[in-house]
């Protein structure tokens, strides 16, 4: 591995239009595997963090899982900042989709993200390749009641997603920009009740956990297919907006 002492050494240059460091943020290594590919980014160590280092451009980007949840994404995102200097965070990932007729891969660029938990409102610096619009709701809560979903959608909810908020308040706290691209990988009622469980909060997979599931309901075993191959289109997407909006003049 590449070990780069300027990356926390220099000084950053900070404009809200023109970053030149971006730490990009991904929750699980399923999100960040293709954003290393769609940058060509190198693995390298930052301290006692493992992160993936490139350039796109005349902009530096450091790239780190972040790990599933709110707690787990404030402490990574600390914990990233504490060890480099970045002008500008983009948190990038796969979102539940809230209304029936969302698309898989469909684009969330919010104006707006709101912590489930405390109702705290956080807004983006901007930095996404197209207008931003409607409300990106972080919860630690996995919603899938067609009830409350429905009454999301009518306050403007278009994502949900589990780690945003937290970053976001991470961020603001040590006043630094940050922005989020996410992606549709799944619409309502299309993930099984105790998915979540078969990942860690690294976002790694659980093993164990993977093979009782499928030993005592074989018949999920379909969805699970269609929700890993919907889950992996959203991501690639989702690189694929990021590297627009670092590369956006």
């Amino acid at each position: 591995m590449v070990l780069l002492p300027d990356l926390r050494k220099a000084d950053p240059v900070s404009t809200r239009a023109h970053p030149n460091r971006v730490a990009v943020l991904a929750p699980m290594v399923s999100e960040l595997r293709p954003i290393v590919r769609a940058f060509s980014l190198q693995r390298a160590q930052l301290g006692d963090v493992n992160v993936y280092v490139g350039t796109l451009g005349d902009v530096e980007i450091v790239a780190s899982k972040i790990g599933m949840g709110t707690r787990a994404a404030a402490a990574s995102t600390e914990r990233l900042l504490e060890v480099t200097t970045v002008d500008h965070v983009l948190v990038v990932g796969i979102a539940g989709g809230v209304v029936p007729d969302v698309e898989i891969g469909d684009m969330i660029f919010p104006s707006r993200v709101v912590d489930h938990a405390t109702g705290a409102e956080y807004f983006p610096a901007g930095l996404a390749p197209g207008e931003a619009s409607g409300t990106l709701l972080t919860s630690d809560e996995f919603i899938v009641d067609p009830s409350e979903l429905y009454g999301l959608a009518g306050r403007g909810i278009v994502g949900l997603d589990m780690e945003t908020a937290a970053v976001a308040a991470v961020c603001e706290r040590r006043e630094c920009e940050w922005s989020v691209v996410r992606s549709v990988s799944d619409r309502p009622g299309e993930v099984p009740a105790g998915v979540l469980d078969l990942a860690g909060t690294d976002g790694s997979p659980n093993l164990g956990r993977s093979v009782r599931f499928v030993v005592t309901r074989p018949w999920r075993v379909p969805g699970l297919v269609r929700l890993a191959r919907n889950s992996q289109l959203a991501a690639n997407r989702a690189a694929d907006s990021a590297v627009a909006a670092c590369t956006r003049r």
